[in-house]
């Protein structure tokens, strides 16, 4: 397993990771979530080896990660990271990219591997051309596949679908996810997208204040917030006697002491998110049709919320 022992790191003096600790089975999916510059792409690299440590250890297995300080390169060679700067050869094709690392020895078995890969990424109808050519997204989904070619035993990624769009975005999370899991191919993700984790992830951490607030499975994050900022992660949610309630939970009832006027409402697809105010509170609800600003409604709340 990965293990992570009382991890510290400053950039200067700041403190920018305290007191990390974690640890990651073979072949399980590991998400890391926090606002922009909680520090979560920094323990990426703390991982791979690119900073060295100021407290504390990590190994994968019984091999020691260390630093700058130890290594002439970084990362272990069982390791492989897709940070949001993806590090491609321009001039030469996606699959020669792909394929880049891949021992020459068995052509037929390394055109098999790309072949695949390409599949993984939905990449082959721009399989021939060169990389220079290819689009923000196309790229990243290139730098993926190169990374998981000489199939590692962890890989690290750094906001992965950030440059790709919703259409191809979905489905490529649904083949990627299931690709590693598939090889057994220890995952661990930064991000902060809930679609980017949701789904796939056995464990993730919530980093705030450069420590972990919380730790647990997505489902048991998502149905216990015990902080708003993990609620503000997953859905729009609000704080009502004290209880964080997410939108769905709130619905439209004959009679109640809640009583808000509706102010807003924003088209979802299959329902409208509706702003109202109760007193000088804002509250979002779910309805399946649009209200008119200044209807007053009665509220309830799930039973097993308050």
């Amino acid at each position: 397993m990965l293990q992570v022992n009382n991890l510290s790191f400053s950039y200067k003096n700041q403190s920018v990771l305290s007191n990390i600790n974690f640890s990651v089975e073979a072949g399980e999916h590991f998400s890391i979530i926090g606002e922009s510059g909680s520090g979560k792409s920094t323990l990426l690299k703390l991982l791979y080896g690119t900073y060295d440590l100021n407290e504390g250890d990590i190994f994968w297995k019984e091999h020691e990660i260390l630093g700058p300080k130890h290594n002439l390169i970084v990362g272990p060679e069982y390791m492989k990271y897709v940070a949001q700067e993806f590090d491609l050869m321009p001039f030469i094709s996606v699959s020669e990219n792909i394929g880049a690392f891949l021992s020459n020895f068995y052509p037929e078995e390394k055109q098999a591997r790309i072949n695949e890969l390409l599949e993984v990424v939905e990449l082959n109808e721009v399989a021939n051309t060169k990389v220079k050519y290819l689009s923000g997204g196309q790229k990243q989904r290139v730098a993926i596949a190169r990374a998981i070619a000489k199939q590692p035993e962890v890989l690290l990624l750094d906001e992965p679908f950030s440059h790709i769009d919703n259409f191809k975005k979905q489905s490529l999370r649904r083949s990627l996810f299931k690709f590693l899991k598939e090889k057994n191919i220890t995952c661990i993700v930064a991000t902060h997208d809930k679609d980017d984790v949701l789904s796939f992830s056995d464990q993730m951490i919530v980093l705030h204040d450069a420590k972990i607030i919380a730790k647990n499975t997505p489902q048991s994050l998502y149905n216990n917030p015990k902080d708003k900022l993990i609620a503000s992660f997953f859905e729009e949610f609000n704080e009502i006697n004290g209880h964080i309630v997410y939108a769905h939970q709130v619905n439209i009832t004959d009679k109640s002491n809640l009583k808000a006027t509706v102010k807003q409402s924003y088209y979802k697809g299959n329902y409208y998110l509706i702003k109202a105010e109760i007193g000088d509170d804002i509250v979002f609800f779910e309805y399946p049709e649009n209200l008119k600003n200044g209807l007053e409604v009665c509220l309830s709340i799930e039973k097993n919320k308050l």
